[in-house]
């Protein structure tokens, strides 16, 4: 397809899109992995009435029930993780094929948004004892709906800059994102996220508007807290960010974008290297999303973390996330977003692992013992430490591997396609999403260790790394010979 002749958009409209990112990590950020996913699993699934039936039993079946509980909260949410991901495989290529045709993508966005919003209120509903499975269904629409948010504003990047820019506007982008994500976990910590015991944040204040910690409210009023941040930052992107004119109406485009996709399906298996690329992408994204939204409960599960101290590791992770997209905004300029996403994928694998081998008193499955003293501050255990160090690893390099990919897509493409593409690039990152949280929760479940779950992870790194090796850049090029 002739590519189209892209003018740099005005300044205010670039700097609308990227605004999108800042907007929309609150979500991933608090909900997904460090406040609210962590509640979920730890402290909602304690229903109030088992609890004291467990206590009148002594502290053997308080134990028993605890660690059920916990399990049980980990594995639905994993399965949340899961089904939503199927229905994001499912529905995003279509869905920018028809987005192709009736041209603009805010109007997609605005219907998202709207239910991604509605879904995140509700979850202040989630008290201790709640239905999982309704407060599950709840966070799994939401992530459909800012995943399909993500879609439309993704295939409006190749619109706006010439591709020579595509990367470093990407992982600047990405790395506002962090920065939102971060001032977002720091004011939870802050000023909402009380301690059982004492009542008190962190920084010594009541929690703000009452907000009672032994009910879970500091972390279920995050749902509502990350979607007025939603609402609130998207709409520099819908009052000054260019869109693509109109195309036809919604009846006639679905019959087209569906005939398109069709086609689009067709043509990507000839198009051999942005196949390839596809087929990493869809191995390694599956290894990143699970290891993000699965992290902090991981931690949250071995060290009996509290939502202040998985709320500081978030905090540790956002800023090196930031320095991580600073410093991959040059390098994809300076050596290509393939190289900055292999780099980031091998950082991932050895933090992985490192994470996975940690236990108290030991690191790298016990070839390095570690002191079992606790200090009795944060982090007051040598295996915490450990903990942390192997995060830091996590924080340089998810932001660039998922920043960098992106500019790798839009590089590949053109911009009269870009909406199908993003959608096609949006099944590859969804098309087996539940199955990696699906295998970690499982294996975990079955095992009785959620330490042999997570280790699944390391394989689709690996195995998405060696498929990216071999794949062309940009992706548009032939594939390299067998």
């Amino acid at each position: 397809m002739a590519e189209i002749a892209v003018q740099r958009a005005p300044e205010r409209g670039i700097w609308g899109w990227m605004l999108f990112d800042w907007a929309a990590q609150p979500f991933f950020t608090v909900i997904t992995t460090f406040i609210f996913g962590p509640y979920f699993a730890s402290r909602m699934v304690l229903d109030p009435a088992a609890m004291q039936a467990a206590q009148a039993a002594g502290p053997a079946a308080v134990e028993t029930y605890v660690e059920s509980q916990h399990l049980l909260g980990q594995t639905v949410w994993g399965w949340s993780i899961a089904a939503a991901g199927l229905v994001i495989a499912v529905l995003s290529p279509i869905l920018g094929s028809i987005a192709d045709q009736t041209g603009p993508r805010k109007p997609w966005i605005a219907f998202f948004a709207a239910i991604k919003i509605t879904s995140l209120c509700l979850l202040w509903f989630a008290a201790p004892g709640s239905s999982l499975f309704l407060v599950a269904i709840l966070f799994s629409v939401a992530s459909v709906a800012a995943e399909f948010s993500t879609v439309f504003n993704d295939s409006m990047m190749p619109r706006l800059v010439p591709k020579s820019e595509i990367g470093r506007i990407s992982n600047i982008a990405w790395g506002l994102g962090y920065l939102g994500g971060m001032i977002a976990l720091i004011f939870v910590v802050a000023v909402m996220a009380g301690s059982p015991e004492t009542g008190k944040t962190i920084v010594g204040l009541d929690p703000i508007f009452g907000l009672d910690p032994i009910l879970g409210e500091d972390a279920r009023a995050t749902g509502p807290l990350s979607a007025g941040w939603y609402l609130l930052f998207i709409l520099p992107m819908f009052f000054f960010t260019p869109d693509a004119v109109k195309g036809i109406p919604i009846g006639p485009a679905v019959r087209e974008g569906l005939s398109e996709l069709k086609s689009t399906l067709a043509e990507v298996r000839q198009r051999s290297g942005i196949f390839r690329f596809l087929v990493a992408r869809m191995i390694y994204q599956d290894g990143v999303n699970a290891l993000l939204a699965l992290g902090g409960l991981f931690a949250a599960g071995m060290f009996a973390w509290s939502i202040t101290e998985i709320g500081l590791f978030g905090i540790i992770l956002n800023v090196v996330a930031i320095v991580g997209c600073w410093i991959a905004a040059r390098l994809d300029t300076a050596l290509g977003s393939k190289a900055v996403v292999m780099i980031s994928l091998v950082m991932l694998s050895i933090a992985t692992i490192g994470i996975v081998s940690t236990g108290p008193g030991f690191t790298l499955l016990g070839m390095l013992q570690l002191s079992t003293l606790d200090s009795g501050g944060l982090f007051g255990t040598a295996a915490e430490k450990a903990y942390i160090f192997y995060g830091l690893l996590i924080g340089l390099a998810f932001g660039p591997v998922q920043a960098s990919s992106r500019s790798y897509m839009a590089r590949s493409v053109t911009a009269a396609e870009s909406g199908r593409y993003f959608g096609i690039y949006a099944l590859a990152g969804r098309a087996t999403s539940f199955l990696a949280p699906f295998l970690v929760s499982t294996i975990g479940w079955v095992s009785g260790s959620q330490r042999l779950g997570m280790a699944v992870i390391v394989l689709f790194l690996g195995v998405g790394l060696a498929i990216l090796v071999r794949t062309p850049y940009p992706a548009d090029q032939p594939a390299a010979a067998e």
